[in-house]
């Protein structure tokens, strides 16, 4: 059989699963591949190492205000570092008074993260979102209360003058403007602090005094349930995560990656994953001022036009906007999978549908398939738990535990809860030690909250496939279970191309119903009589877009029990909010607070006599 640079014999190693049943009942799972040691014992010295081995090489590049790319190198990210950390280091910054980055990712958010990291200092990249688009910032207070920040970083000053008026009362910090600043601003501008005479001596002493276990980072989960609780993360955690991808990605070592990612530095799969593995391995990363939102996804376009990636991250709402581009768009699809060696997501299961497209049009592109995996993990993992490295069988396949990692699988109801126990698990949430507590079971195992199943029992090399949050799942007022996760992703593709999104409702009710998030342009596409300029309600409302919803829920109720298909469906017009919580800015669907937000929509989805607006199932032979 030939292998080329996209296969995964050349990509990847095999996976070795060591499975042990244990007398309560439980399984042990965890990786015969051991994890490296010993491994980098801070993120600092994979900055320190690339810029002395190659100065030249491209690290980071951003668009400006004019639309051109600025390139930093290793060796200049290095020199400005120092600068930096110089500065910091005369801010008196710890733990208790971290730095704080109010800001989309860029390069001076890049600098002062890594110039943070140098010296031992905590950063937290707060998300865009919750300064930028809430009303009360009643969030970003919490958060601000609970880390009282020395240094407080904006990009555009201006931007986020309300959220930095409303924090003010709260923190006794620096507050430090962009480049994007406008002039005026009382502020310190970042230019002059990165003008900063570097100590090198200084920088170095606290450079060497960092530990595995010293603090990196500050992530904040999403907050679905309670208040956001601030995770640790050690420079342990996100070392040992990338010392088990070397292991199982080998390639990595003589490929170094070429990247086009927008997931915010926010959050764990960007700021961690994609943002450490290009910093690991001597890659460069393009960032991307696009997002999957519809005045946004331009930018992305034109990036990919222009940088043809070799890996390519994202999560299955974004490809869901991305894959009718790529289809319609030679230019777009050609650069987009010239170098492409992996096509990668997270953040939630791929629908099956769109796995199958993304193979069609890269065989359209390349002539040949390009290998698309899955990992899955939490911000407590940094956030590598398990990773698929190999071709899975099908979407929705999350891999084998990574070198150093244990799973523990235990019967709960009728599923597998997974627990996680290794390095790259957090030590607790900063200053909550109640919850820090309960978040471990009596083995140490972290409480994940998640499901999974096995591809296959016999075969554990095989992987897992993740079966939804334990919490998501309700019961039918028959008594049976619904599993949201794998309805949710067989509803998208049983409803495709009209479905974006589901939300699966029915607790505590006879049958299943769904809210729909439409994918509006597709839905345009299958009313050609229908003007251009038609109102949303116009399309959703039409009677191809409804004979379309109505023949994929027959699809789904062949041969399942009621708790597999819904039986009523209802296409909403109004789009996810991010500012109430409904979609995280990595474009996953927050189930719980989309039915809690919208419990009208879902009462009235469920009514006795349904309105004529509300998609009923078909009552065939079949059903009835």
């Amino acid at each position: 059989m030939t292998t080329t640079a996209r296969s995964p014999a050349r990509l990847f190693r095999d996976p070795e699963v060591l499975r042990e049943e244990r007398p309560d009942g439980s399984v042990r799972l965890r990786s015969a591949i051991p994890l490296p040691q010993p491994y980098a014992r801070c993120a600092g010295e994979w900055l320190e190492d690339w810029a002395a081995r190659d100065p030249a090489r491209l690290f980071l590049a951003e668009r400006d205000a004019r639309g051109e790319w600025v390139r930093i190198s290793y060796g200049a990210a290095h020199e400005r570092v120092y600068r930096l950390a110089t500065w910091l280091l005369a801010r008196g910054l710890s733990p208790e008074r971290p730095l704080v980055i109010l800001s989309d990712n860029g390069i001076e958010h890049a600098l002062l993260m890594l110039a943070a990291m140098h010296i031992g200092v905590p950063s937290c990249a707060i998300s865009p979102g919750t300064s930028l688009q809430s009303r009360d910032h009643a969030k970003l207070k919490a958060n601000i209360e609970l880390l009282r920040p020395g240094v407080v970083y904006a990009d555009d000053a201006e931007r986020y003058g309300p959220a930095l008026a409303a924090i003010a009362p709260l923190h006794d910090g620096v507050v430090v403007a962009g480049s994007r600043s406008a002039e005026g601003v009382d502020a310190i501008r970042y230019a002059a602090i990165e003008s900063t005479p570097a100590d090198v001596a200084s920088v170095r002493e606290a450079f060497d005094a960092v530990g595995p276990e010293t603090i990196a980072k500050f992530l904040f989960t999403s907050g679905s349930i309670g208040a956001p609780k601030a995770v640790i993360n050690t420079h342990r955690m996100m070392c040992s995560n990338q010392a088990a991808k070397g292991a199982i990605w080998p390639f990595l070592q003589d490929s170094p990656p070429v990247v086009v990612d927008w997931l915010p530095w926010s959050h764990t799969f960007g700021g961690n994953h994609n943002f450490n593995l290009v910093l690991r391995w001597g890659g460069a990363l393009h960032i991307d001022d696009g997002k999957p939102v519809a005045a946004l996804l331009a930018r992305t376009v034109r990036n990919l036009k222009e940088i043809s990636p070799t890996l390519y991250f994202s999560v299955p709402r974004a490809y869901d906007m991305l894959v009718p581009l790529l289809r319609d768009d030679e230019e777009l699809r050609a650069s987009f999978f010239r170098r492409l060696q992996m096509i990668f997501y997270a953040g939630a299961a791929l629908p099956q549908h769109l796995w199958d497209d993304l193979e069609r049009l890269a065989r359209l592109a390349v002539g040949e398939p390009v290998t698309m995996v899955s990992s899955w993990g939490a911000t407590e993992t940094s956030p590598l738990a398990t990773d698929c490295h190999m071709q899975a069988v099908r979407s929705g396949v999350i891999g084998v535990p990574v070198p150093g990692v244990e799973l523990k699988l235990l019967p709960v109801a009728d599923k597998l809860e997974v627990r996680v126990k290794g390095p790259n698990v957090f030590p607790g949430y900063w200053k909550q030690p109640d919850l820090s507590k309960a978040a471990f079971d009596e083995e140490g195992f972290y409480l994940i909250g998640d499901a999974v199943e096995y591809v296959d029992p016999r075969r554990p090399e095989l992987g897992l496939l993740f079966d939804g949050r334990v919490a998501e799942d309700f019961k039918l007022l028959t008594g049976t279970w619904v599993h949201v996760g794998s309805v949710r992703v067989r509803g998208i593709d049983a409803l495709s191309p009209v479905a974006q999104d589901i939300v699966v409702t029915g607790h505590d009710r006879d049958e299943i119903g769904f809210l729909v998030f439409p994918n509006v342009a597709e839905c345009r596409r299958l009313c050609p009589g229908l003007p251009p300029d038609a109102p949303v309600e116009a399309v959703l409302t039409n009677p191809a877009v409804v004979r379309r919803v109505r023949e994929g829920m027959s699809a789904m109720a062949q041969g399942g029990g009621s708790s597999t298909y819904p039986v009523r469906v209802v296409l909403m017009e109004e789009p996810p909010s991010v500012e109430a919580g409904e979609i995280t800015d990595k474009g996953y669907i927050n189930q719980r607070i989309v039915r809690t937000r919208r419990a009208d929509l879902v009462e009235w989805l469920h009514a006795d006599v349904p309105d004529r607006q509300v998609i009923t199932l078909p009552r065939g032979p079949a059903l009835a």
